[in-house]
């Protein structure tokens, strides 16, 4: 789940830096190209209005154990977001001003118009600069996590195989002491059933010679 969240993440840095550099182009664009890229900076911050959509089903998805870090994350997009949508409206209120300008002819405080506007641009290509610096650190992390992921679960194979082969040495070992306990119930159960039939041997020889007995002591008595 958590792979679906920071390919979402990793689309909407590359987008919000493209809407970035869009809007700090806008006023130094002509009045035709100007019309364009800002139809296109609205459908892009569309775009990444549904990525952020996409993004918080996600999160709502992640188990409650690790789901702070990425709250935390969503936090910081939606922010991002909320700035991106007021340099968009500066920049289309300083577009339809340097319009009206254009129809009346105004040309006062231009340079220093120019200068606001530079000023502008920078802090822009800066929070750009950053977002492409975050996005990849989330890169990197995102590395490292997916690889001690495999270190944990290659382990966790080791761990299963050892017990599958102490499993096995366990049976045969419990099949041994079967068969031992299977012989010695059998040796045993011969030897009863030999006294089983040497008893009654005895006891008729014993009744048959009673009667001998009997007549000979009657004879020596006579």
């Amino acid at each position: 789940m958590s792979s679906d969240f920071e390919g979402y993440e990793q689309d909407f840095a590359v987008l919000t830096a493209e809407i970035t550099n869009k809007i700090a182009r806008v006023p130094r664009l002509p009045p035709d190209e100007k019309k364009q890229v800002v139809a296109n900076v609205e459908k892009q911050l569309e775009e990444a209005k549904e990525l952020l959509e996409q993004m918080d089903l996600e999160v709502r998805e992640i188990p409650p154990q690790s789901r702070g870090m990425y709250s935390n994350r969503m936090r910081s997009y939606k922010q991002e977001m909320g700035k991106l949508e007021t340099d968009f409206k500066r920049s289309r209120i300083a577009y339809s001003d340097e319009v009206r300008n254009e129809l009346l002819g105004d040309d006062g405080n231009s340079s220093e118009n120019q200068r606001a506007h530079l000023l502008d641009n920078t802090e822009r290509l800066e929070r750009s600069s950053r977002r492409l610096e975050a996005g990849y650190q989330i890169a990197v992390e995102t590395e490292q996590i997916g690889q001690e992921m495999l270190e944990n679960l290659s382990h966790d194979r080791e761990k299963i195989q050892r017990a599958r082969e102490r499993l096995r040495e366990t049976d045969a070992n419990l099949g041994k002491s079967s068969r031992v306990l299977t012989g010695m119930l059998r040796s045993w159960c011969e030897g009863e059933s030999r006294r089983c039939r040497c008893v009654p041997r005895w006891a008729a020889l014993g009744m048959a010679m009673r009667p001998s007995c009997k007549s000979t002591n009657v004879q020596r008595s006579r």
